[in-house]
């Protein structure tokens, strides 16, 4: 049935004045009628008792009543999941991170716009940490969780997520290092060490060891990623510098253990970081304003 003659009826059942209601669809009281007199047409039935007085609904207007209403409910409920769908966001977000961060920070970010937005495919991509800011410039994805740089470019958004603290980490089997450890003072210039390749744990390295002035670092290798240099060191090839998370979340974190007085080593601080100029874009702005 037309949906506007249901609503005008509807109007009509709780009105019972029919120049009211013509008054409120603005309509003449004749349109109206004309309108009233072809729904009951279809249904076979008076739906009204009127005169030039009262009008009052039939018992077959009455259940007509219950009809109309819900079935304006129920096109009411029918359109606004169609306005829903169309204005839905749809599309892929780009990600990078490490291994380590797509479980320890990222799924509470994605929690809450992943129920906000369900048709949005979420397209992650792991890596080494260090190089999560050229990913971003390179447009080679929306946004990254990295390290803060000492010296944020203009043309990047940084949203701070935590700080991070850094670990000096030593292998717990019987190895050399082990030996080396064991000295009651510690010669770090014959001590292997395991670095990140770049990044910000590998300044902070740099920064800490320049204060111990025992001449070069014996680099045992630079790897790319804190997960593989965790392993490294479990496996006895040297010590390393790690975020503490890392190795929170490392399935060898019983194969090394941090090394204690051995000098304050500054954290970082980790957030989300996007191009200025992408921040508008409807997939990165709904991302942000979902953790804001």
């Amino acid at each position: 049935m037309d949906q506007k003659a249901l609503a005008m009826f509807a109007h009509l059942s709780k009105s019972l004045h029919f120049g009211k209601t013509a008054q409120a669809h603005h309509i003449s009281p004749s349109t109206l009628s004309r309108a009233i007199q072809r729904l009951e047409d279809e249904v076979g039935g008076e739906l009204l008792h009127r005169d030039n007085r009262t009008v009052v609904l039939t018992d077959t207007g009455k259940k007509f009543k219950i009809y109309a209403e819900h079935q304006l409910e129920q096109w009411h409920s029918f359109k606004q999941s169609l306005e829903h769908k169309q204005t839905a966001l749809t599309g892929k977000l780009h990600i990078y991170c490490s291994v380590t961060a797509a479980y320890s920070h990222l799924p509470p970010l994605l929690e809450r716009f992943r129920v906000q937005h369900p048709l949005v495919e979420i397209m992650l991509i792991t890596g080494d940490p260090a190089d999560a800011l050229e990913q971003v410039h390179n447009k080679s994805v929306d946004f990254a969780i990295a390290a803060a740089p000492e010296h944020l470019p203009r043309s990047v958004y940084f949203h701070h997520l935590d700080t991070i603290a850094l670990a000096i980490i030593a292998p717990t089997m019987i190895c050399k290092v082990q030996q080396q450890l064991s000295q009651k003072i510690l010669s770090w210039s014959d001590i292997p060490i395991i670095l990140p390749e770049h990044g910000a744990a590998r300044k902070r390295f740099e920064l800490w060891y320049r204060k111990k002035q025992q001449g070069k670092p014996n680099i045992y290798a630079t790897v790319s990623g804190h997960e593989a240099l965790v392993s490294m060191v479990a496996l006895g090839c040297g010590v390393g510098i790690v975020p503490q998370v890392v190795v929170d979340n490392s399935p060898v974190k019983d194969k090394v253990t941090n090394l204690e007085n051995i000098g304050d080593i500054e954290p970082f601080d980790l957030g989300v970081c996007c191009l200025n100029q992408s921040r508008a874009q409807p997939l990165i702005k709904a991302f942000f304003s979902s953790i804001a």
